[in-house]
């Protein structure tokens, strides 16, 4: 592992100030985990330079819950997550639900950067 990947510091999301009245930063593992969340929870077709970005998890708040869909859902979020992260992390395990109107990931994953093996929560709620 390179020095720069150890020291390495990207931008927090959301995007925000410190209490410095800088632009606030996150360390390697932070940005990552600010990654994923950003991909589950973005539409496709919200970026304008990026169209097919995105999970659209919070679209599918609404439908009707079933096997099949939450089966549909898991395999197209690993597939968004190998095709936009899968240089910055390879996925262990995921599991999804959704009840009402919130939307719960857990997601376990190796930050390839440095090996290390994280279990995240994430979760999202329509407005």
């Amino acid at each position: 592992m390179s020095p720069r990947a150890r020291t390495r510091s990207d931008f927090a999301f959301p995007f925000h100030a410190d209490r410095r009245g800088r632009t606030a930063h996150a360390g390697h593992a932070d940005h990552v985990h600010d990654l994923i969340e950003q991909l589950l929870f973005t539409s496709p077709g919200e970026r304008v330079m990026r169209p097919d970005f995105g999970c659209g998890l919070l679209d599918l708040v609404f439908a009707p819950n079933s096997p099949e869909l939450v089966s549909t859902l898991e395999l197209s979020v690993q597939a968004s997550l190998q095709r936009w992260l899968g240089d910055l992390i390879e996925v262990a395990a995921l599991d999804m639900d959704s009840e009402e109107n919130v939307v719960r990931v857990h997601l376990s994953y190796v930050v390839r950067a440095t090996g290390a093996l994280r279990d995240d929560h994430f979760e999202g709620r329509a407005a």
